[in-house]
């Protein structure tokens, strides 16, 4: 077997994102950091059965591989931006879910506590309860939705996703 060739030490280093497009965004390559699901809007921990796709994992599950966003979907976000933008305080997401379907809304809250998820994970809104910040992936019980006063996690961000519906 012949000996492994090294360049020599004075070589210019090889661009790694040329290398490994994955490395031109950090957070999409780095397993320390988080992702949010692209339709449900949970958090997504890297796991050893990622290692070799984790730039490419966008959903955090068999059910959210199976659907995409709608119409729904996008006017829920679209509700909820409207809300928060008008409001000094905060809305529930029951209120984005009766402007988008007026008759059917109950129905459609968990649609809506999606798409809350989302708009947190952009860094466009946060999610509360009893008036603090929660993790949106692990809040149980009623939810608030206000703007967003910090910025969002690292790797949450558009960089994380590549698109709404991907």
């Amino acid at each position: 077997m012949p000996p492994r060739r090294t360049p020599p030490p004075d070589a210019a280093p090889a661009d790694p994102a040329l290398a490994d497009p994955a490395l031109a965004d950090p957070a999409l390559a780095d397993p320390a950091v988080d992702k949010a699901c692209a339709i449900c809007g949970r958090r997504i921990t890297w796991r050893a059965s990622f290692a070799r796709a984790w730039p490419e994992v966008r959903r955090c599950g068999e059910a959210c591989r199976r659907r995409r966003l709608g119409d729904v979907d996008r006017a829920l976000e679209d509700a909820l931006r409207r809300l928060i933008s008008t409001r000094s305080g905060s809305c529930c997401p029951s209120e984005a879910a009766r402007a988008v379907d007026p008759e059917g809304w109950a129905g459609r809250m968990e649609a809506a506590r999606e798409a809350a998820r989302r708009l947190v994970a952009r860094g466009e809104a946060e999610i509360t309860q009893g008036g603090r910040g929660v993790d949106p992936s692990t809040a149980r019980g009623p939810i608030r939705v206000r703007r967003a006063q910090r910025p969002p996690l690292p790797g949450w961000g558009p960089s994380a996703g590549r698109g709404a519906d991907g």
